[in-house]
């Protein structure tokens, strides 16, 4: 009997697996206007995502979550070959984070204090199911998330560990367990 139920979680496991590796978002195709946009930092193509929405008018602010506290506005600006004035006028920096679950507390933080209604989540495709758990826990359901992904290959170890990641996370929360 026991067997049985073993087999029957780790073929459900199995299949939620392959299911979380097949089903991987793709970005948004339509201009969608959010009050914000929040990068957490960690991928290529994440801050040029979020850039680019905020230079099409698309949100008013930019928020790139889990700064390294050496790194400067200009810096960044630099290393992303955007305009200085773009980080001065809409992007903050936050120095706070440094994983998944700080990223979303710094975001619910810049979220109440900015008071917005909607933001853009700008993470890896493979990176959204967790990044966008975790933000829904720290924000509740008062704010508006919308996912726009960037599109990455992740391989076979980094998808595994993220499907891991997502399952225990998911039940410590609705457990209710803070860890």
């Amino acid at each position: 009997m026991m067997g049985r139920i073993f087999a029957v979680v780790l073929l459900l496991y199995a299949l939620g697996f392959a299911l979380f590796s097949v089903t991987l978002p793709t970005p948004l195709t339509d201009a969608r206007r959010t009050d914000g946009v929040v990068v957490p930092t960690g991928g290529p193509g994440r801050i040029e995502r979020g850039l680019a929405v905020i230079e099409r008018g698309e949100a008013r602010r930019m928020l790139v979550t889990g700064v390294d506290p050496d790194v400067r506005p200009d810096e960044l600006a630099a290393a992303n070959g955007a305009p200085r004035r773009l980080f001065r006028c809409c992007v903050d920096l936050g120095h706070e984070a440094v994983d998944t679950r700080s990223n979303a507390d710094e975001t619910a933080d810049w979220v109440r204090r900015n008071r917005y209604r909607s933001i853009r989540l700008v993470t890896s495709n493979w990176h959204m199911a967790r990044a966008a758990m975790e933000l829904r826990h720290a924000l509740g359901n008062s704010v508006e998330i919308v996912r726009d992904p960037v599109t990455a290959n992740p391989g076979f170890a980094l998808l595994f560990g993220e499907y891991n990641k997502y399952l225990v996370r998911g039940l410590v929360m609705r457990l209710g367990i803070d860890l």
